[in-house]
């Protein structure tokens, strides 16, 4: 901005000023009018939807994988797509929230245009769409990775109704297990440190996942007090998996 276009933004802002209302009350009462707004919305919402709650707090499990509120799951979406590179865990958790947000920052040092137009600061509209798309995109992706404590799969249709039992009984051992840390079922749980089992099935009979299960190559822990104490759950597990192709 040179000094004549400069000279002329100070007239018009000082003619624009002199005709304008006061902050007190008009500014004010806009303000108040629309957090009221807000807070109806809110309430309205919470009236009718509630609030969505996680399973109950159990403090002797070591299974449980926590998830973020909704509004960090862009955060959490980023972690989960860089943690398979270990070198870039702590670009993920602190690097790239911190340079975006400082990008944001600098915006009106490098865009210095006059225009108030946003269509004329192709810049400020690039870096504000791009931010909002980013962020709804990995909201949302986030949103969709699935329980890391359940499998939300449909039985096969070719199985019988006792094999169907079978299959959600395997299905809850998987999410009481911890499994899901470490593999993905589906749209569920984690891809890696260990392979996925979506069609595990089609790999390994039944009496190879068994052996697996029981003598499994570390850090996977063993299920062979499981098979020892209760085999009923470990037959449930072995199936389910096998029924996965």
């Amino acid at each position: 901005m040179n000094q004549a276009e400069k000279e002329e933004y100070l007239r018009e802002y000082s003619i624009l000023k002199n005709a304008g209302k006061p902050f007190f009350p008009y500014a004010v009462a806009k303000d108040s009018v629309m957090a009221v707004v807000v807070m109806v919305v809110i309430i309205f919402l919470a009236a009718m939807f509630g609030a969505e709650l996680g399973p109950k707090a159990d403090p002797t499990t070591t299974t449980y994988v926590p998830r973020p509120d909704w509004y960090f799951f862009f955060l959490f979406e980023v972690l989960r797509v860089m943690k398979n590179v270990p070198k870039f865990t702590d670009m993920a958790t602190i690097g790239v929230p911190t340079i975006c947000m400082i990008l944001l920052f600098l915006l009106p040092f490098y865009d210095r245009s006059p225009e108030r137009w946003i269509g004329r600061r192709p810049v400020a509209l690039a870096a504000g769409l791009t931010t909002i798309f980013a962020m709804a995109y990995l909201t949302y992706s986030g949103a969709n990775t699935g329980s890391p404590n359940s499998v939300d799969l449909n039985p096969p249709s070719s199985l019988t109704s006792s094999q169907r039992a079978t299959f959600r009984a395997g299905e809850a051992v998987v999410g009481q297990s911890g499994c899901l840390a470490c593999h993905v079922i589906g749209h569920n749980g984690n891809n890696g440190p260990g392979p996925p089992l979506t069609a595990i099935g089609t790999i390994l009979r039944p009496q190879a996942i068994a052996s697996t299960l029981r003598n499994p190559t570390a850090p996977m822990p063993s299920f062979a007090d499981l098979a020892k104490d209760n085999p009923e759950k470990f037959n449930n597990l072995v199936n389910f998996l096998s029924m996965l192709q």
